[in-house]
């Protein structure tokens, strides 16, 4: 399965007065429409779905109003919430759970942030951490990489960049450049990296991990959506910036956090020794 995902493009610089015109006029449309819009959605429902629709279309509601108060409360639920080193409220495509969920995971939230999660715990456990959306549109707290998984014997291929002196080793992978598809970044990435060519038709989704971006400040996250995929032709990195390396389970404490979350699936799943 290929999935399709939005690619992050920075804001183009908006003039205040036609941000400003633009909120309002959303307000009055908002105000007038909304509640014949909002009555019409109920009975559409109603009688198309039956109660089962009616929930449906209020959950939808439900989430677009969470979204709403993540762009809304950014500011202060980033002061109240989560610590300086969190990552941050905001993102007008994700819920104030999952920006919750994901400080949860980083183990950056406040005193009044864990009592948040544990109110909505009681409601439904481990709401926040369940209501973490991979698929949101990257932002300048996610970076957005895709990696190619290639097993052999139960090992994985790794790559390790020469001319450091630590013993580090990743995933080979690489950033999705605006207007990519998930094929066209890996083709690219293992094209320059192993200097080979992915049968994008047999790309196989694995998943999609996060977890604090390697050597970035603190609630930056790493975000990794992993294919395995065919190849043709030989391993043939350059000699001079990279070293082939394939890594077991137990040598992961060489890799990055995201990478480790990898190894730990791939290691549940019986595909690494």
């Amino acid at each position: 399965m290929i999935l399709k995902k939005q690619t992050y493009r920075p804001d183009k610089p908006v003039n205040p007065f036609i941000g400003a015109l633009l909120f309002l006029i959303a307000i009055i449309l908002l105000a007038i429409t909304g509640p014949l819009g909002f009555v019409y959605g109920i009975f559409h429902s109603l009688f198309t779905r039956g109660i089962k629709g009616i929930g449906e279309y209020l959950l939808k509601i439900a989430i677009s109003v969470d979204q709403l108060g993540n762009v809304i409360m950014q500011h202060l639920m980033n002061v109240l919430w989560t610590n300086k080193n969190g990552y941050k409220f905001g993102n007008r495509d994700e819920t104030i759970s999952s920006a919750l969920g994901r400080n949860k995971k980083l183990g950056t939230l406040t005193a009044a942030g864990r009592l948040m999660d544990k109110i909505l715990d009681i409601i439904d456990p481990d709401h926040s951490l369940n209501s973490i959306d991979y698929y949101v549109e990257p932002s300048e707290d996610i970076i957005d990489h895709l990696a190619w998984i290639h097993f052999k014997d139960k090992q994985i291929l790794c790559l390790k960049k020469l001319g450091t002196d630590a013993d580090f080793y990743f995933i080979p992978k690489g950033i999705r450049l605006e207007g990519e598809t998930d094929a066209q970044t890996l083709l690219t990435t293992t094209k320059d990296m192993l200097n080979i060519d992915i049968d994008s038709l047999s790309m196989e989704f694995i998943g999609i991990f996060e977890a604090q971006a390697l050597g970035k400040k603190p609630g930056i996250l790493s975000r990794m959506t992993c294919y395995t995929a065919m190849h043709s032709g030989e391993f043939l990195p350059d000699s001079e910036l990279y070293e082939i390396a394939w890594l077991t389970y137990d040598q992961k404490d060489k890799l990055s956090e995201v990478d480790q979350l990898i190894f730990d699936i791939l290691h549940q799943n019986g595909l690494l020794s």
